[in-house]
């Protein structure tokens, strides 16, 4: 058993609400990359998480008829989720920009990513693109929880518009705001951190002063992310970065 924990990262990682001692039984696309793409065979073994921060190694012992069958060898807690709630409000970027910036938001530690719609936002889907895109987007979430080895699988919310993070946000989280024209570095500008951590990043041209000051009034504190000019593709996982960093998250 020492040596299954010591390669558990190597094994097919899967969610599963009905996961428990017992074992699970998997349903739904996850079969056909089970039987199909992985070739998984009975005695193979997974990690198949619960969602709610706990592994389980399991080894398949059947799959047919689309479902997957598991017995359940041990529990564990998953070790990948941070101790802070990082959630990334970002400013709806061009093409398919999004797509990046989920995946990567995901791998990085973000729990929720959140659309928004600024003044400079050129990419401005209708309602029925945008509810594709957020299908899309959620789909490219939960695949990367698994890629990464996440406890749970970060949600996209719907897309809103900047005026509601007036609600949307509280003093109950440390909320920051990297904008491109700020020249306080992260460490100066915010001396400790709540559980909850809500951070804003704009979309190519960045945020007009007047929505810089908005937030501001909101209890956003005003960042920079260096000298450099990220693109906001970029932006999102530095910031990530840097904060869980800081806060022993990395």
């Amino acid at each position: 058993m020492i040596e299954l924990k010591q390669e558990r990262w190597r094994y097919p990682r899967f969610f599963c609400d009905n996961v428990c001692e017992d074992g699970a039984v998997i349903t739904g696309e996850d079969v056909r990359h089970i039987t199909s793409v992985l070739r998984m065979k009975t005695g193979d073994i997974a990690v198949i998480c619960d969602g709610h921060g706990a592994d389980y190694l399991c080894e398949l012992r059947s799959a047919e008829s689309g479902s997957a069958e598991f017995s359940a060898l041990e529990k564990s807690p998953n070790l990948a989720e941070p101790s802070i709630r990082v959630r990334l409000f970002q400013a709806m970027p061009k093409r398919d920009k999004m797509d990046f910036i989920v995946q990567k938001a995901v791998e990085c530690g973000a729990c929720e990513i959140v659309p928004i719609f600024t003044k400079r936002c050129v990419s401005r889907p209708d309602e029925k693109s945008l509810a594709k895109k957020l299908v899309r987007w959620r789909k490219i979430a939960y695949e990367a929880a698994k890629q990464c080895g996440r406890g749970i699988v970060p949600t996209v919310g719907e897309a809103v518009n900047l005026s509601a993070l007036k609600s949307l946000t509280s003093a109950e989280s440390t909320r920051i705001l990297f904008y491109e024209c700020a020249e306080t570095p992260l460490k100066n500008a915010v001396s400790e951190f709540k559980n909850n951590v809500d951070i804003v990043i704009g979309s190519e041209g960045g945020f007009e002063a007047s929505e810089a000051e908005e937030l501001q009034k909101l209890g956003f504190a005003c960042v920079s992310l260096g000298r450099r000019i990220l693109r906001c593709e970029t932006a999102p996982i530095a910031a990530l970065s840097i904060l869980m960093n800081v806060t022993g998250n990395m």
